[in-house]
């Protein structure tokens, strides 16, 4: 072999032994993860849906499928006491009230909650039938640095799934700039993109709230998954479904608060024509669930996601382009398509299962 061959093919050999290397890394990454419970912080602003969605991530950890890392609250659907108040009465009917709950980080400026869909407390008015708060408002850490120290010392191992405003992620970002990509994925529900808004005609409640928060998050890495009101306005709990969930053990603590919570929910987004008439509402945020958990009910598309901070009617809208040109900025990946009938069968008998666990 002449040595002219030698230095061409030593250098080809050791990029083949680094590539070999960086794919046994990734092979042996894959099977560790194979078969142990996927870990989950949640940002929430409970609110009914967050509820429903809580419930299911609690049965789901019940049955080794998650770790949760830990509980943040943020404001929105009700201003954020009582949203911190609401995830630690939630975790304790559920058995999880030993889950660390972050309080909200304070934001600039005011914005219009949901009170009058979810109720003055957030909980359909249901929030004393609740167990007691094992947590303490003045106590607790604030979001932000409970997402940062958590992400930093796990990195790549945490699922941040975000079903509020974004306003927690945001400040996270912004005091250690980088930190969202230590995430292994960030979920959000929020956004929508081809019909109306559900708090503006152009704005979905999430962004809306928060819309500089939710920009500086989609600026935060180049793969974050949207869960938009175009797949969760068809993601509709009906009265049947309740009834067959309550009936696994209609005597239980849960399945009593959660049928009178639907039944706060369906009346309150009947009264706003929020399901064409059928009797129920959308469980908006247990989407983030589905898409981590059983991710054949949802198809999603890749998109450079953006949205609008400076409009007078716009304000809180999130768009992508639909052109066909290049695109070199994509940042996220948007569900568009979703299997409504198996993601609300298998939701009810994920609930079934913490029902009877009680």
């Amino acid at each position: 072999m002449t040595k002219d061959l030698m230095r061409y093919l030593l250098p080809l050999t050791a990029g083949v032994a680094l590539i070999a290397q960086a794919s046994t890394t990734a092979a042996s990454d894959l099977a560790d993860r194979q078969g142990k419970p996927r870990k989950i912080l949640l940002d929430t602003d409970p609110g009914g849906d967050d509820a429903f969605a809580l419930f299911w991530l609690q049965s789901l950890a019940k049955q080794g499928r998650a770790e949760i890392v830990a509980v943040t609250t943020v404001g929105g659907n009700v201003q954020s006491q009582h949203t911190f108040a609401n995830a630690s009465k939630i975790l304790a009917l559920g058995g999880f009230e030993h889950i660390e709950v972050g309080r909200a980080v304070p934001r600039r400026g005011q914005a219009e909650d949901a009170a009058y869909i979810h109720g003055a407390d957030g909980m359909g008015n249901l929030s004393q039938t609740l167990p007691a708060s094992k947590h303490q408002l003045g106590e607790a850490r604030f979001a932000d640095q409970i997402i940062i120290e958590k992400l930093s010392a796990a990195p790549g191992e945490i699922t941040l799934v975000a079903i509020g405003p974004l306003s927690n992620l945001a400040a996270a970002e912004e005091k250690c700039p980088g930190i969202l990509a230590k995430a292994r994925e960030v979920v959000i529900m929020g956004g929508v993109f081809r019909q109306p808004g559900n708090v503006t005609s152009h704005a979905e409640f999430n962004v809306h709230y928060d819309p500089e928060a939710a920009q500086k998050v989609f600026a935060g890495r180049d793969d974050i998954v949207v869960l938009p009101l175009d797949v969760t306005q068809r993601v509709t709990l009906t009265t049947e479904r309740v009834e067959s969930i309550a009936q696994a053990s209609p005597r239980k603590r849960i399945a009593r608060f959660l049928a009178a919570l639907f039944q706060f929910m369906s009346k309150t987004s009947m009264g706003y024509r929020e399901t064409e008439g059928v009797r129920g509402f959308h469980v908006h945020d247990a989407a983030t669930l589905a898409y981590l958990f059983y991710p054949e009910t949802l198809l999603l598309r890749r998109a450079a996601v953006r949205v609008e901070t400076q409009g007078e009617w716009t304000r809180g809208q999130t768009v992508f382009d639909d052109r066909h040109g290049t695109k070199t900025d994509a940042n996220a990946w948007v569900a568009m398509q979703v299997d409504t009938v198996n993601l609300l069968a298998i939701l009810a008998e994920d609930l079934k299962v913490l029902i009877e666990a009680k």
